[in-house]
C-alpha cells in the first residue's frame, strides 16, 4: 500500500489538467513574446543592409587613401590611418577652412529654419483651433507644400528666382518697387535668402500637422476655465497651450534639427552640383568633396565627423529635455 501510494500519486498529477495547461502556457507566452520579434525580423535585416552595412563601410573609407585611381577596387586603396580627419579639421588649411565655412554655414541655415518653421506652424496650428468655414480646405492646403515631391517643388521654385523673368523679381521689383533692380536669388549673397525661403516653405506644414495633432490632446474644459478667470488669448498661450505642447515640440525640434542640418536635395536641385559661397550647405560640400574632387576617402571623413557632430548634439539634447521633464515632475 506505502510503496504505491506515490506512484498513484504521481499518475493523478500527470493525468491532471494544470500538469498538462503548463507547458502549454509557457509555449504559448514564449510565442507571443517571440512574435514580434519575429516579425521585426525582416524590417531589421533590411535597415542592416540600407543603413549599417553602407555606414560601416564609410568608415573603413575615411581611412583610406581612396582616390579615382582606386575606384575599380576601393579595398587595395592604401592606409592614411588619421590623414583625412586631420586635414578636414585643420582650420589652417583651405580644406579645413572650407568646411568649417560650410558648417558654420548650416548652422545658421539650420537655427533660421527650424525655428521659421515651428513658428509658423505653431501660429497656424493655434488659428485653425477655432471652426471657422472653410477651415477643411485650408488645412488641405497648408498641408500642400508638404505633399508635393521635393523635386518638382524645388524646381518650381527655381524657375520663380530666375533673374530675368522669375515670379519673385516680378512680385518685388515690378510691381512693388522694392528693389532697385532685378535680384540674383540662385547666386551671391542672396542664395541663403533663396535657400532658407524654400526650406521654410516645405518644412513648415510637418510642424504644422505635429502640432495641431499635439493641440487634439489638450482638454478644451482648461481654455474654457482660464476664460472665466479672465486671461486672454496670450496668456492661455502661455500657460496652457505652450506648457501642454512641450513634449510634442521636443520631439518636433529635434526631427526638424536632423532634416534641415543633413538636407542635401533642396540645395542640389536648387544650385546643382557646386552650391554658392553662401549656401553651401555640409551636404552639398560633402558631395563635392567626394563626387566632384574624386577624394572619397576626405569626404568619407567629413561624413563621420558629421555624424559624430549629430549624435553628440542629439544625446546632449535627449539629456537636456529628459532632465527638464523630470524637473516639471
Amino acid at each position: 500500500m506505502t510503496a504505491t501510494a506515490p506512484a498513484a500519486e504521481a499518475t493523478v498529477r500527470k493525468s491532471s489538467p494544470g500538469a498538462a495547461r503548463g507547458p502549454r502556457r509557457r509555449t504559448g507566452r514564449l510565442r507571443r513574446v517571440g512574435l514580434p520579434y519575429l516579425l521585426l525580423l525582416p524590417a531589421l535585416l533590411l535597415e542592416l543592409l540600407v543603413h549599417l552595412v553602407p555606414m560601416v563601410i564609410g568608415i573603413v573609407m575615411s581611412f583610406k587613401e581612396l582616390t579615382q585611381f582606386y575606384i575599380r577596387d576601393w579595398s587595395t586603396a592604401p592606409w592614411a590611418g588619421l590623414g583625412n580627419y586631420s586635414v578636414s579639421v585643420d582650420f589652417d588649411a583651405p580644406v579645413g577652412q572650407a568646411l568649417l565655412h560650410s558648417f558654420l554655414v548650416t548652422v545658421a541655415f539650420t537655427v533660421l529654419s527650424v525655428g521659421l518653421c515651428w513658428l509658423i506652424g505653431t501660429a497656424a496650428a493655434v488659428f485653425m483651433q477655432d471652426t471657422f468655414r472653410g477651415r477643411g480646405l485650408l488645412r488641405a492646403l497648408f498641408l500642400v507644400p508638404y505633399a508635393l515631391p521635393v523635386y518638382a517643388a524645388v524646381i518650381t521654385w527655381v524657375f520663380m528666382f530666375q533673374h530675368d523673368n522669375g515670379l519673385v523679381n516680378h512680385v518685388l521689383h515690378d510691381q512693388l518697387g522694392l528693389t532697385d533692380k532685378p535680384s540674383f536669388w540662385l547666386i551671391g549673397d542672396n542664395s541663403f535668402v533663396a535657400l532658407l525661403t524654400v526650406s521654410v516653405w516645405k518644412g513648415w506644414p510637418f510642424a504644422f500637422l505635429i502640432v495641431m495633432a499635439g493641440l487634439q490632446n489638450i482638454p478644451r474644459e482648461l481654455y474654457e476655465a482660464a476664460a472665466l478667470d479672465g486671461a486672454g488669448m496670450v496668456q492661455q498661450l502661455r500657460r496652457i497651450t505652450l506648457p501642454s505642447l512641450r513634449p510634442v515640440n521636443q520631439v518636433l525640434v529635434l526631427v526638424l534639427f536632423l532634416w534641415t542640418f543633413n538636407d542635401f536635395n533642396t540645395p542640389y536641385v536648387l544650385f546643382g552640383k557646386s552650391a554658392p559661397e553662401a549656401a553651401d550647405l555640409i551636404s552639398v560640400h560633402i558631395y563635392q568633396a567626394s563626387f566632384v574632387t574624386w577624394n572619397f576617402g576626405a569626404g568619407s571623413a567629413m561624413s563621420v565627423l558629421l555624424l559624430l557632430f549629430l549624435l553628440v548634439v542629439t544625446g546632449v539634447y535627449l539629456a537636456l529635455t529628459s532632465r527638464g521633464r523630470r524637473t516639471a515632475q
